[in-house]
């Protein structure tokens, strides 16, 4: 036997190493779930045994939630004047341009006010908290914070956490009014809608479990986009480029970890509601 003879073909070696390349690939996406897992289960552990100290949380409290304000709010603004302009050009195809107001509010308070607030959280606070955490783990401060008795976990991602969980659901409430009130300026004293049959379409089909719906998903997202952003920068590869990867992983995981918490989180708020509440009725 020659050693030819133990050379697989060309084909079947092509179908081996296609097999190990993404066999390596699964593997260490498992490992990065586990790692991830452990992450949050550290942080949940450490939030439930002691809160961080109030000159610790108020500041990540004033970065997540009131430099964020105006982003959120003027964004959230053009959103509702960009829904009147689409939306009206399709319903005056058929003549229901009065019912404006509940498909503009319904959307906004049920999917593009969380998801907008989310987004602008994830662009403008998470990149920056992988960032700087990254440059922490390069610059060796969070092995400093450990030589001095410090959890960094309680020290450094706590902290965000809480921010992250907690004030989200007032830029999102903030990012529903401000697209409210742009869609109604633009669809009343710019396209000349109505204003009565406006509001009352709005009342009739908008109900306060719709903006109930858009708050409890914010929370997903805005402890999604904590954990992910901390966890990036904590696992931050040496370097300016290592920051500047945690970075954009951060962001981009979040972009997508949010519309597939959003996905989810709507169909099982459907189901719950039609199971309890017949169609057209309107819980409150």
């Amino acid at each position: 036997m020659t050693e030819s003879d133990h050379i697989p073909p060309r084909g079947e070696h092509a179908v081996v190493a296609w097999i190990n390349d993404w066999g390596g690939v699964v593997v260490d996406a498992l490992i990065a779930v586990g790692d991830f897992t452990l992450f949050v289960w550290q942080t949940l552990v450490w939030l439930s045994t002691r809160l961080p100290r109030r000159e610790t949380l108020l500041p990540n409290f004033y970065q997540v939630g009131v430099l964020s304000l105006p982003v959120v709010a003027l964004t959230g603004t053009f959103i509702g004047m960009v829904l009147a302009v689409q939306s009206h050009f399709q319903f005056s195809q058929i003549g229901l341009e009065t019912r404006l107001g509940a498909v503009i509010n319904m959307s906004l308070v049920r999917e593009l006010g969380p998801v907008l607030a989310a987004t602008m959280l994830a662009g403008r606070v998470g990149s920056a908290m992988a960032a700087e955490l990254g440059t922490m783990r390069v610059t060796e401060q969070i092995d400093a914070l450990e030589s001095m008795g410090a959890h960094p976990l309680h020290y450094l991602v706590v902290p965000r956490f809480l921010a992250c969980l907690f004030l989200i659901p007032t830029l999102t409430i903030m990012a529903d009014f401000m697209g409210v009130v742009g869609a109604y300026f633009y669809s009343v004293f710019i396209l000349g809608i109505d204003r009565h049959f406006y509001l009352y379409n709005s009342r009739e089909f908008v109900g306060g479990f719709d903006l109930f719906v858009g708050v409890f998903k914010s929370l997903f997202f805005g402890a999604a986009i904590a954990m992910v952003s901390c966890y990036r920068g904590f696992h931050c590869l040496p370097g300016a480029e290592g920051v500047g990867r945690a970075a954009t992983a951060a962001v981009v995981i979040s972009f997508v970890l949010i519309l597939m918490i959003d996905l989810f989180l709507g169909i099982l708020l459907d189901n719950i509601y039609y199971a309890f509440w017949p169609a057209g009725a309107r819980l409150f």
